[in-house]
This record gives structure tokens, C-alpha cells and sequence, in this order.
């Protein structure tokens, strides 16, 4: 038992320091983003017309004479403070930019995950289980959709059709100008504030802004999953053990799901994690297109204005986010797979 516990003990501080490591990694990646882009944050901050004077005030101001290696360190310091700088874009703290513009992506990326697993798990399978069929072929069609066709141009269609058009959903931003600031900000996801309220025209007025932005990162989302569940499900349907529970006649029904799908769970776990980090990270040009007010566009207008800080802190969120996702995959990975543990 104690041999057990000292084993676990050693697992758990192995992952605490990779996990550290990796963060540090994250943190010395983004510094030196900052370093070689050729956009000098002190013009940013004095303009292009400043006095030399004024200049060298500003470079000193933020620390820019000291050597690369101090600025580094204090970089690290006033990370884990919670200090990302201030945004020339909006005046204010990027961390409180962050915050307030973070949970908009969260919410978009969680719903289309939950379509694109929910729609390309059963597709995966029905594809591998009926291979050659116009079912495959449908399915596989749409994978190699998902992976050609450019993300702005699906949303700039689908706002042509479906709103412009059909007017089955509401047009670009979160809410209606009129619902805005009627809801206190609790999560900063409006559909869980707004039902927390008791507000369900805003509940509903908030769904239909975000379905058609969801759908199309849940179109990519299960477009990757779909493809990579019928490639996993092919492997496991050609293994020896599947055909032996077949000639015992053991029911189609459980040969797949039980024999077959239940091994492949834990593959599916890194596929799913990534295609959720992957849809916080790349939900940029949805952003933009559905004036969506996320970390993605938030992103996009720092670049634009040379805000340094911000872009900055918006990356290292994402990196952050892509790390948080990756240790939990591996976390359930070892839980629920018994030789993991070993």
C-alpha cells in the first residue's frame, strides 16, 4: 500500500513538473514572439512623430533597455502575477480584456464540440461498419469537405442563406443591441446568465445568434472526428477477437459497440481534446465574419493596431487553453486505461 501511494506520489509530481515546464516553454515562446516581430511596441505606444526624447522615455518606461534575459524574467514575474500589460487598443488591463472576451469563445467552441462529437462519433462508426456503402461515401465526402473548404467563405454562405435569406437565425454578435447589458454577468456565457436570470427572450434571442457560427466550427469539428473514428473503428473491426465474437454469434449490435468501439474510446479522448483546443484556437475567421466578440477577434483588432500586449496575452491564453486540454486528455486516458497507470 505504501509502495502503491509513494508510486503515485512520484506519478503526480512528474506531471506537476512537465506541466511546468511546459508552461515555462509556453512563456519563453511568446516572449520571443515579441521580440522578433517586426512591430516595435514603443512606436505603438508614442507614435511615429515622437521626439527621440519622448522615445527613449517610453523604451525605458517599459523596460526595453534592459538586457533580453532580466526583460525575460520579469516577463515570467509579471505573468504569473496576473500582469499581462495594459491594451493600446482599449485602454485597459489585457487581463481584464481577456476575461471579458474569453468566455464569448468558450461558449461557441463547447457548443459546436458537443456537435461535432454527438454527429461524427455515429457517423465514424456508421461509415466503418457499412464500408463502401453510399453511406461511406456521403460521410467521407463531408470529411473532405470539412478539411477544403476555407472557413470565412462557409460563414459568409450561411449568413447569406440562413439569415439574409431563410431568416432562420439572427445575424452577426452574441445578442441583439437591444438584450445588451440587460443580463449581470455571471459566467460571461449568455446562454447559462441568461437562464440563470430567468430571461428566456434573451435565452433564445442569445441561441440564435449562436447555432450558425456553432454548426459551422461543429461542421470542422466533426469532420475531423468523423474521419478519425471510422479509421480507428476499420482497425478494430479487422482484429482477430471481433471475428471470433462474430462466428460465436454474438449480436451485430454488440460486436460493434461493445467489441469494437469500446477500445477505441481512449484514442477518441485525444482526438476529442484536440479538436476542442483546436476550435478555441481557430475559431478566428468565424469571429471576424459573425462580428463574434471572442478571443479570436479580440486577436485579430490587437494585431491590426500593433498591440503587442495584447497579442501577446491572447496567445499565451490559447497556449494555455491547448496545455489544460492535453493534461486532462491524459488524465482520463490513465484512468481509464488500466496500463497507462503502469
Amino acid at each position: 500500500m505504501a509502495g502503491r501511494a509513494a508510486h503515485g506520489a512520484v506519478g503526480l509530481a512528474r506531471f506537476m513538473l512537465v506541466t511546468i515546464l511546459t508552461f515555462l516553454g509556453l512563456l519563453a515562446i511568446t516572449f520571443f514572439i515579441g521580440r522578433v516581430v517586426p512591430i516595435d511596441p514603443v512606436l505603438s505606444v508614442v507614435g511615429d512623430r515622437a521626439t527621440q526624447e519622448v522615445y527613449d522615455a517610453a523604451r525605458e518606461r517599459m523596460g526595453l533597455d534592459r538586457p533580453l534575459v532580466v526583460q525575460f524574467f520579469s516577463y515570467v514575474g509579471n505573468v504569473l502575477s496576473g500582469d499581462l500589460g495594459q491594451s493600446i487598443s482599449t485602454g485597459r488591463a489585457v487581463t481584464s480584456d481577456l476575461a471579458r472576451v474569453f468566455p464569448a469563445t468558450l461558449e461557441m467552441a463547447t457548443i459546436g464540440i458537443l456537435i461535432g462529437v454527438l454527429l461524427g462519433v455515429p457517423m465514424g462508426v456508421i461509415a466503418a461498419t457499412r464500408q463502401g456503402s453510399w453511406a461511406d461515401q456521403l460521410i467521407r465526402v463531408l470529411g473532405l469537405l470539412g478539411y477544403s473548404v476555407p472557413a470565412f467563405w462557409l460563414g459568409l454562405v450561411g449568413l447569406a442563406v440562413f439569415y439574409a435569406g431563410l431568416g432562420w437565425v439572427a445575424g452577426p454578435g452574441r445578442v441583439d443591441f437591444f438584450y445588451e447589458g440587460m443580463v449581470d454577468t455571471i459566467t460571461g456565457l449568455y446562454l447559462i446568465d441568461s437562464l440563470i436570470a430567468g430571461e428566456m427572450d434573451i435565452f433564445r434571442n442569445a441561441l440564435s445568434h449562436l447555432v450558425l457560427p456553432a454548426s459551422i466550427l461543429g461542421f470542422f469539428s466533426l469532420a475531423y472526428i468523423a474521419r478519425m473514428t471510422r479509421s480507428f473503428m476499420l482497425d478494430q473491426l479487422a482484429q482477430e477477437y471481433v471475428t471470433t465474437a462474430r462466428v460465436k454469434g454474438v449480436p451485430e449490435r454488440r460486436v460493434v459497440w461493445r467489441h469494437a468501439f469500446f477500445p477505441i474510446r481512449i484514442q477518441l479522448i485525444t482526438v476529442i481534446g484536440l479538436s476542442y483546443a483546436s476550435l478555441l484556437e481557430g475559431s478566428v475567421m468565424i469571429e471576424v465574419v459573425f462580428s463574434w466578440p471572442g478571443i479570436g477577434n479580440y486577436l485579430t483588432t490587437a494585431l491590426l493596431n500593433a498591440d503587442m500586449n495584447a497579442v501577446l496575452g491572447a496567445t499565451l491564453v490559447i497556449g494555455s487553453v491547448f496545455i489544460l486540454i492535453n493534461k486532462i486528455s491524459d488524465v482520463l486516458y490513465r484512468i481509464l486505461d488500466p496500463r497507462a497507470r503502469q
